[in-house]
This record gives C-alpha cells, sequence and structure tokens, in this order.
C-alpha cells in the first residue's frame, strides 16, 4: 500500500491517510478481505507517529471501510457502492472534496477569480456529460 503524505499540506496527516486509504478501496485497488499493515508498520513506513495512524485506521473503521480484529490484523471490508450511502454522508463527503481541491488552490495562491473561472468550466463540461444519453 502506497500513500503519499504532503507535510506541508494543511489538510491533516491522518486525513490525508483516510481519503487515500479510500480511494484505493473505492479504486479497487486494495480488494475486499486483503490485509492493511499494522498501525505500527503503517507509521514507520509513512514517518509518522503511531497515533496519527490509529487515529485514520479507528475512522476508517467507523466508516466501514476496514475492520480490525484484535490479535488478527485489520482487513479492508466489501465495498459498499456509493449509491447505497446515506445523504448525509454523500453530502459531507461532497464537502470534504471541495474543501481538498480549494485548500490545494490556496496552496498554489490561486485567486477566487482564477479558482471561479476553472470550476465554472470544469462544472459545465461534467453536467453536459451527465445528460448525454450517450
Amino acid at each position: 500500500m502506497q500513500l503519499s503524505l504532503d507535510l506541508q499540506s494543511r489538510v491533516p496527516i491522518y486525513t490525508q491517510i483516510v481519503e487515500q486509504i479510500k480511494a484505493l478501496i473505492t479504486a479497487g485497488m486494495l480488494l475486499p478481505g486483503e490485509q492493511l499493515p499494522t498501525v505500527r508498520e503503517a507509521a514507520v513506513d509513512l514517518r509518522v507517529n503511531f497515533n496519527t495512524v490509529a487515529r485514520a485506521y479507528r475512522l476508517l473503521h467507523e466508516a466501514g471501510m476496514i475492520s480490525t480484529q484484535q490479535g488478527r490484523g485489520t482487513y479492508v471490508l466489501a465495498r459498499a457502492p456509493a449509491e447505497n450511502a446515506s445523504p448525509q454522508h454523500r453530502q459531507a463527503h461532497l464537502v470534504e472534496m471541495v474543501n481538498r481541491w480549494l485548500t490545494e488552490a490556496e496552496r498554489l495562491d490561486l485567486q477566487p477569480e482564477e479558482v471561479e473561472r476553472a470550476w465554472d468550466d470544469a462544472f459545465a463540461i461534467w453536467a453536459r456529460s451527465r445528460c448525454d444519453p450517450a
């Protein structure tokens, strides 16, 4: 499991870990039943505090993405289709995605007008693709 942490980012390390593992699961790069590194192994590999990885794993467990079994390890659970997520979960995830995008825009020192223009263009393309019966 290869994770890439940005230590300069305003996004907390544990959140970066959570989001990257979620993305790997969603993309099918981590499969149901696959074992994750132990908290200690992941902390050493990522060169972060043990508690940071423990927090990320706890959040993933609470989200139903992984299961930690005392003495056996931590395993990826079966992927739940996004359409089965509650409206509150979907909205929270959407807000999280937008905030990550805006944080990156800020890191790049983009001006609000540039961000708005890029958003408008990308949104228009996305909306058209959703309406096209292709």
